[in-house]
């Protein structure tokens, strides 16, 4: 299941979600939006768990926590979206 982050700080790292995602189970891959032109983080991400009931648990317990300083919003992505 694809979840996106937003209103991620600068500061924060793929590693960084990775970990703040693990609790809940098992993550296939993490990413951050960044600009083509200059690498900079766009203050979203995407999240990969392959295991629904934990994605929607990680989501459940995570939205509206702070992250790196900053107040998180995290929800499912449709498939329709991809």
């Amino acid at each position: 299941m694809d979840i996106r982050i937003s209103n991620l700080s600068l500061d924060t790292t793929d590693s960084g979600i990775r970990k703040l995602f693990t609790p809940f189970g098992i993550v296939d891959s993490t990413e951050i939006n960044r600009n083509s032109l200059n690498g900079r983080s766009l203050r979203s991400g995407r999240v990969t768990m392959p295991i629904e009931s934990q994605a929607r648990q990680a989501i459940a317990s995570l939205d509206n926590t702070i992250m790196d300083g900053k107040i998180i919003s995290v929800n499912a992505v449709p498939s329709a979206f991809y």
